[in-house]
């Protein structure tokens, strides 16, 4: 009985394998794209055929191309854009480390000019997480609040 469910079993896989083979073969010279229909015989050799197998091979040296590019162009590329853009960074960051402290330099006529009002205030207004508005106490800010209480 061992035996006999065995042997069953083992020529099961067996026949499966062989299908699987034939079929797999059969997809494989279906789907490629140099396979053994690149030459025309007999009533197959038409101009549609003719036409068709002409887009399928420049098809396959166009996919050619366009890996050989991005596996020798694009990719060297990125990695040489990435090392520059470190380098930059780190001699961004060496050159501010020399720098003195914010409080310590000095604030010059020409910095921070101010004529026009900004439109969404004086930058004396600070509002929390919430949209609530927070004022500071400064003149303005306790005339805002002044006139906002008269308001309501």
């Amino acid at each position: 009985m061992l035996l006999k469910s065995s042997v069953l079993r083992a020529s099961q896989l067996a026949s499966r394998q062989v299908r699987s083979n034939i079929f797999r073969n059969t997809l494989q010279q279906h789907f490629s794209s140099t396979g053994p229909t690149t030459k025309l015989i007999g009533p197959m050799d038409n101009a549609f055929n003719r036409e068709r197998l002409a887009v399928k091979q420049h098809a396959a040296e166009s996919t050619d191309l366009w890996r050989k590019l991005c596996i020798y162009v694009v990719i060297p590329s990125l990695l040489l854009a990435t090392l520059n853009a470190k380098n930059l960074w780190d001699e961004h960051w060496e050159h501010v480390s020399h720098m003195p402290p914010l409080e310590e330099r000095p604030q010059y006529s020409y910095m921070n000019i101010r004529t026009k009002a900004f439109p969404f205030g004086d930058g004396d207004k600070v509002s929390d997480i919430h949209g609530n508005l927070i004022l500071t106490l400064n003149s303005r800010s306790v005339a805002n609040v002044l006139t906002l209480k008269t308001l309501l």
